[in-house]
């Protein structure tokens, strides 16, 4: 499939291309180490709100801990004061494989194929998270902790707070997250060196399944779930959270374009418009 065609539905699904000004401050030399910085948390956060939401929608406590065991070796290396990117990193190959059955919740119907698209998730995820890792180690560039940006948390504040809505609104959310990934991915890669243009396109395919993924299960999940209620001896069915895609899908394109094309103070991967271009 050719990029353009990868492309295509996510420039229909996104409000606003990433502003040019954006890509004149990230394709800059001296900002390269604080970008690829970023990319990497993204990645590991990318794949620990996926594990999230496993552990609290669709798997058993026993499967719970197995999320767990799955990330350690991630979040040791990330939260510890003293790391070894070398060292880590020789052992990339055994700290992603399989790990085990989950088991899904009895009363949860979408669950089977929550797991299946969040564990291939993750999986890419966590592998991403390595390759980044990678690139920076060979370029002498030291991992660090950067704080969160506006943009996810922008994005959360509009969850709402009651479910199975806000299950839908987070699957939304992150299907713009990773829309806007991929998006950012093509724009910036040209302007990149051979080895990382390389890299950003050979992700673009991954983000653009994870945009659908989690796209798709909020569909799913929302034609899946409705009230039945008595009514005067009667059963009556409350209307499903499907009614509300289309506009929560509309409110978060606004909420998603709003922080991508509005003056931002941070530089981030996911930040919005450079208060200045220099630095």
């Amino acid at each position: 499939m050719s990029t353009q065609s990868l492309l295509s539905p996510i420039m229909g699904f996104l409000s606003c291309s990433t502003p040019e000004a954006w890509i004149q401050k990230a394709a800059l030399p001296e900002n390269l180490s604080q970008l690829l910085i970023d990319h990497c948390n993204c990645e590991l956060k990318a794949a620990q709100t996926a594990m999230f939401l496993l552990r609290k929608y669709a798997v058993d406590a026993d499967s719970g801990q197995l999320l767990l065991a799955w990330a350690k070796p991630y979040e040791d290396f990330v939260y510890q004061k003293e790391r070894d990117i070398g060292e880590f990193l020789a052992g990339r190959t055994q700290k992603n494989e399989a790990i085990g059955e989950l088991t899904p919740k009895a009363n949860f119907a979408t669950a089977p194929d929550l797991i299946a698209k969040m564990v291939r998730l993750i999986k890419e995820e966590f592998h991403h998270f390595e390759q980044v890792l990678a690139l920076m180690h060979a370029r002498g560039i030291e991992y660090q902790n950067m704080n969160a940006g506006r943009y996810a948390k922008g994005m959360m504040k509009h969850i709402r707070t009651f479910e199975p809505a806000a299950l839908v609104d987070k699957l939304i959310a992150g299907a713009f997250i990773e829309a806007r990934s991929c998006e950012r991915f093509a724009m910036l890669a040209p302007y990149l060196d051979d080895e990382l243009n390389k890299f950003y396109v050979s992700l673009l395919r991954s983000e653009a399944r994870h945009y659908q993924d989690y796209l798709t299960l909020a569909e799913n999940i929302a034609e899946t779930t409705s009230t039945k209620v008595n009514t005067n001896n009667s059963k009556k069915v409350k209307p499903s959270v499907k009614e509300d895609i289309p506009s929560r899908i509309a409110l978060f394109a606004t909420v998603e374009a709003e922080l991508i094309s509005s003056p931002d103070p941070d530089f981030k991967f996911h930040s919005g418009l450079p208060t200045q271009l220099m630095g």
